[in-house]
């Protein structure tokens, strides 16, 4: 016979169960954080001229020989001034003092707004995923810089999942305002992540992660945006995009840099 006192302990065994899970899973998600985030840094450009000399653009992540940087391409694309002494800068360690490093673009897509930079120092380097793309619905984190330029070197993580796989083209609600590079890509589309999580400016190059293992799935590139861009901040849509890791490692081999 079943009485309350037996159905009182099975339910207080599947809630210490659920419990338990619940904690493991948060422990293991703690200790990815902390496993990644040495590897996260800041892209910006050293200006001799300019009254804020290191300047803070974007955020990327640390690769292959752990002297390779990967971020966007839009974060690094501004011309050098060849009148002044500028270069392009990343940022390593956290806080008001961080590590500074000369860097050079040695590779560069601006189609999937990726870019390789390649510094002196050797940095804790992520493991990449695999081409693969990744199913609807899969967990994963970031870790960046959001609004770096004002709240500083202090990486901040956020959480969400891959929602779809869809064309890199945002239609235009008016077809008369679409421009021939968006019509090129309605033509010619490659496929990109759209993430249910929410992004901010200088997250821009920021790595996408397994929330379980810390593998790189995708790199940050844009945000919708509900309304303009001056109330993004105050008004997140939680609608971002990153690009598949495949086309990262696609372009290191094009430039013979060897990736896991």
């Amino acid at each position: 016979m079943i009485t309350k006192n037996y159905i009182y302990k099975i339910i207080c065994v599947v809630f210490s169960l659920v419990f338990l899970t619940m904690s493991v899973s948060a422990s293991q998600k703690t200790g990815v954080v902390k496993k990644v985030k040495p590897s996260v840094v800041g892209v910006g450009l050293y200006d001799a001229m300019s009254a804020v000399s290191h300047q803070l653009r974007g955020s990327g992540f640390v690769f292959g020989d752990g002297t390779l940087i990967a971020t966007n391409f839009h974060v690094v694309s501004e011309p050098l001034d060849p009148q002044i002494v500028q270069y392009h800068i990343v940022f390593s360690g956290t806080g008001r003092q961080p590590k500074i490093h000369k860097a050079e673009i040695i590779a560069k897509d601006p189609v999937h707004d990726l870019a390789i930079l390649k510094i002196r120092d050797t940095l804790p380097a992520l493991q990449l995923g695999p081409d693969e793309y990744v199913d609807d619905g899969q967990d994963i984190l970031m870790t960046g810089f959001p609004i770096g330029s004002i709240l500083g070197l202090y990486p901040a993580t956020h959480k969400g999942m891959i929602a779809a796989l869809t064309p890199d083209v945002i239609p235009s609600a008016n077809a008369r305002n679409l421009t021939m590079k968006m019509r090129n890509r309605l033509e010619n589309p490659f496929m990109i992540y759209q993430l249910d999580m929410t992004a901010y400016p200088g997250n821009s190059g920021s790595a996408i992660y397994d929330a379980e293992t810390g593998s790189v799935v995708g790199i940050i590139n844009k945000v919708f945006i509900k309304e303009t861009k001056e109330a993004v901040l105050e008004k997140p849509s939680g609608i971002s995009y990153a690009i598949p890791v495949k086309y990262l490692r696609l372009l290191s081999k094009k430039k013979g840099i060897a990736v896991n």
